[in-house]
């Protein structure tokens, strides 16, 4: 009986997983939906926020890019914040706030806003609770997966970029031309 239990066992985990799977893309956010609200800590070059920054009271006045990232300090990361702070006056022009979502604390985001001068707010989701509700966070490795998410100024998701890569200017170039088209 204990070899049966033995051979199950696997069958039975990997059945959970892909059931598990399902169930969550069920709950996926997709393109048309209410974004998610939430309430987060964050900071900026000049300070911190620690009331919090909540995206409902944000709504109305700009689209706004919410993108998740892994970690401050890290290669890709500063390369996807930094093409957006290089960005910022044309991705303003076309009526869209930057916020960046990673688990840092706060201290470090104040850290590495002012040394790479980045004009936008980076939002402290330290308990991973709001990557998880966009679907951005990775369990494996307990960090935030790099996604894009674009919520028009009446607070529906208009963009998705699950797989946003800051190597290529591809990933940033799709989000631009989103921006244009829902500018018009």
């Amino acid at each position: 009986m204990n070899v049966r239990l033995t051979t199950a066992a696997p069958i039975l985990a990997t059945c959970f997983l892909f059931l598990a799977q399902a169930l969550c893309a069920q709950d996926s956010v997709k393109v048309g939906d209410r974004a998610p609200d939430f309430s987060l800590p964050g900071a900026t070059k000049d300070s911190i926020i620690k009331a919090g920054v909540r995206l409902g009271d944000l709504v109305g006045r700009n689209n706004i890019i919410l993108a998740f990232y892994p970690a401050d300090w890290s290669g890709g990361c500063t390369k996807e914040m930094c093409t957006m702070r290089d960005n910022f006056a044309s991705l303003s022009d076309l009526g869209a706030d930057v916020f960046g979502v990673s688990g840092d604390y706060v201290y470090s985001h104040h850290e590495w806003a002012k040394y790479h001068n980045l004009q936008f707010t980076l939002l402290s989701d330290h308990n991973h609770a709001v990557a998880k509700a966009y679907q951005s966070y990775n369990p494996q490795s307990g960090l935030n997966r790099r996604t894009v998410y674009l919520v028009d100024r009446t607070g529906k998701v208009a963009y998705i970029d699950r797989a946003y890569d800051p190597g290529s200017d591809t990933s940033f170039n799709k989000l631009k031309a989103e921006l244009q088209r829902i500018k018009k």
